[in-house]
């Protein structure tokens, strides 16, 4: 039933590879889309570099569903052994930049739009290709989502093996400044601005957050920067920290940050606390129909646009997140035309 939609998945998806569409430069990947979604006979709109679609069969009043995939890629890695931009099928298997991460999903989902718009269903549909993903920047989906219905559930169609993510890990990065004197070293004079931040350094490397969850694990606290000093004689006067945070669903963002300034002595601001943990109720009606479909739910340490959905989500979709982001990265023809039948079967008919 699937395979003509496979093969206009496939080829779609092979002239995105040939667009670069690295974030913040999807112009020529959206144009293409929106081409796409014309000559289907639809009318989408478009935000910048977002494009969405509303079923001709949306009844006012039925609950909505999003379909949500990003058109962006990251930059290729020097260690391709092949050229990004040229989509190349061999073995099965479909090579080029976001082809996994995620073309697959792009394309299956607007397939599986497609499909499913032909006929009511008892909840109206919207397909969203999102922009900026992989920055999580302000021309992205938070720049859409407002001018959207209100949205019951989404799918984001990430690779996860199709196996429904019921939560991922939300992400702030902090900054610690110490302010100290500068002096001469020989002579042991002014303040030492790196001497004022261990203790903080001290804590930050040891806490540990309580609440841990089932699905995510623990939130964890990453010193990964760290920055100080002029010349080797010059005692410092600032030192800045930078600490990646990935929080688990039990914690927001703000109740973090307060907690943090609590502990510690320096100065302390997020970069932003927009990204936050997601997840969705393993009661779920959808999370039910994936698991009487045989799928197994889990946590996802992976951030996506779900961070800047204020409604339930999941991510699901074809390919492996081990593949994302790396050289060589591909995503077999067999894993879209399982996603393909998967969402249809997931999605045709469904009741809320």
């Amino acid at each position: 039933m699937t395979k003509e939609y496979t093969q206009s998945a496939v080829e779609l998806l092979q002239g995105l590879i040939s667009i670069p569409s690295v974030s913040r430069e999807e112009n020529a990947a959206a144009d293409l889309l929106q081409h796409t979604i014309e000559t289907n006979g639809l009318s989408p709109k478009r935000e910048g570099n977002n494009l969405w679609v509303e079923s001709p069969c949306n009844i006012k009043g039925l609950p909505t569903i999003l379909l949500n995939a990003h058109i962006d890629t990251v930059r290729p890695v020097a260690s391709w052994t092949r050229d990004p931009f040229t989509p190349t099928i061999e073995d099965g298997r479909l090579y080029g930049l976001g082809s996994n991460d995620c073309g697959g999903g792009l394309v299956s989902l607007l397939q599986v739009f497609l499909f499913l718009s032909r006929k009511p269903q008892r909840y109206n549909l919207i397909y969203l290709a999102s922009a900026e993903e992989e920055v999580s920047g302000k021309n992205g989906i938070s720049s859409v989502l407002p001018l959207l219905p209100s949205i019951d559930v989404a799918i984001v169609g990430e690779p996860t093996g199709m196996q429904p993510a019921v939560a991922e890990k939300g992400l702030m990065v902090i900054e610690l400044t110490s302010k100290g004197k500068s002096g001469h070293a020989a002579r042991n004079e002014g303040v030492n601005a790196i001497y004022k931040m261990l203790d903080d350094l001290i804590w930050l490397r040891d806490y540990r957050f309580k609440r841990v969850s089932d699905l995510l694990g623990p939130t964890l606290m990453n010193v990964t920067m760290v920055n100080a000093g002029t010349q080797h004689n010059v005692v410092p006067d600032q030192c800045v920290a930078v600490v990646d945070i990935r929080t688990n669903e039990l914690y927001d963002n703000e109740e973090l940050l307060r907690f943090i300034q609590s502990h510690v002595s320096c100065e302390t601001r997020a970069r932003s606390t927009r990204l936050h943990s997601s997840h969705i109720s393993l009661d779920h009606p959808i999370i039910n129909k994936c698991i009487g479909m045989g799928m197994h739910p889990f946590g996802s340490p992976t951030l996506s646009d779900q961070a800047l959905m204020p409604f339930p989500s999941l991510k699901l979709g074809p390919g492996e997140s081990s593949r994302s982001h790396s050289a060589d990265e591909y995503i077999f023809i067999s894993e879209i035309d399982e996603a393909i039948d998967k969402y249809i079967q997931l999605l045709d008919g469904f009741c809320f």
